[in-house]
């Protein structure tokens, strides 16, 4: 496969590189969400992938067995020892299960000037199991919210932030709003739990930018990571170069490819994931 090499997107002259996308989330050891799933975004859009884990979890396609959260001294040497040498062009972050697990976070992207941050704010697994503590929500909207490029949350993310369902299209502006109000600058707000055979998605910031992004439904026992994979795509396009709302059109095509292509493969005995290597772009290099 050949590797394409593109202008820096940096203004400051530097040597060949890679865009660099640095997932800070948790670990799925049944490989279709979390780190495992952001990876193979990375990898398949061109990306140069880094992780910086949150916590391991115990899980398989039917379900999570166990959490085993990664000490907050040992999640911000992970970040420090990446940043500091290899860089970071995006971050997407996704499961943060514990107040000081957020603080570790924020202060990396304030200290370190990060500007290109996707926040999917993991709550709920696919499976319904519960992934973070009730006390760590207030500190999560507080302390990342204003730092973030982008949050992601899903209707029942999003429900649970407002306070409300959501239980239709039209309910999705006025929540959309909330969240906005929340302090974040900008919010994908996921429609896909949503019934009918179209899914409809909202962009929507603080600026009075409102963009609907709709597609067919695609019916398949597989949807689990499909958030991680989304929030990841945004990232990898963004590190790519890509404005927001190019980075969300260009991550939904990316995620719409990945569903349809991997629709009818079983892998496990619940909830299977994407295909994410449906389609792999060449490795990306930036030149000065």
């Amino acid at each position: 496969m050949t590797t394409q090499i593109l202008p820096s997107s940096s203004a400051s002259t530097q040597l060949p590189h890679y865009p660099r996308v640095l997932s800070i989330a948790g670990s799925d050891s049944g490989g279709g969400a979390g780190i495992q799933a952001d990876l193979k975004t990375f990898s398949a859009l061109g990306c140069y992938g880094m992780t910086a884990i949150t916590a391991i979890t115990a899980q398989n396609t039917l379900g999570v067995r166990g959490i085993h959260g990664i000490p907050p001294e040992m999640l911000k040497a992970q970040i420090d020892a990446v940043v500091q040498d290899i860089g970071v062009d995006a971050i997407k972050i996704g499961m943060l299960h514990a107040p000081e697990v957020v603080h570790v976070v924020a202060e990396a992207i304030r200290n370190y000037g990060i500007t290109n941050v996707v926040l999917d704010p993991v709550m709920v697994a696919t499976s319904g199991d519960k992934l973070i503590h009730d006390e760590t929500v207030d500190v999560l909207v507080r302390e990342l919210f204003p730092l973030a490029t982008v949050i992601t949350p899903n209707l029942d993310e999003a429900g649970w932030l407002i306070g409300g369902k959501i239980t239709a299209i039209s309910d999705m502006e006025s929540a959309a709003q909330a969240l906005l109000e929340m302090g974040a600058p900008h919010v994908l707000l996921k429609g896909g739990h949503l019934p009918g055979d179209w899914v409809v998605d909202l962009l929507a910031g603080d600026g009075g930018l409102r963009k609907e992004l709709g597609s067919q439904r695609i019916h398949t026992h597989n949807g689990h990571g499909t958030g991680c994979t989304l929030s990841s795509a945004i990232a990898a396009h963004m590190a790519l170069g890509f404005d927001l709302v190019a980075a969300v059109e260009s991550a939904r095509t990316y995620i719409v490819g990945a569903i349809a292509s991997g629709a009818q493969v079983h892998t496990g005995k619940g909830q299977g994931p994407l295909n994410h290597g449906f389609a792999p772009l060449p490795q990306v290099i930036f030149r000065s």
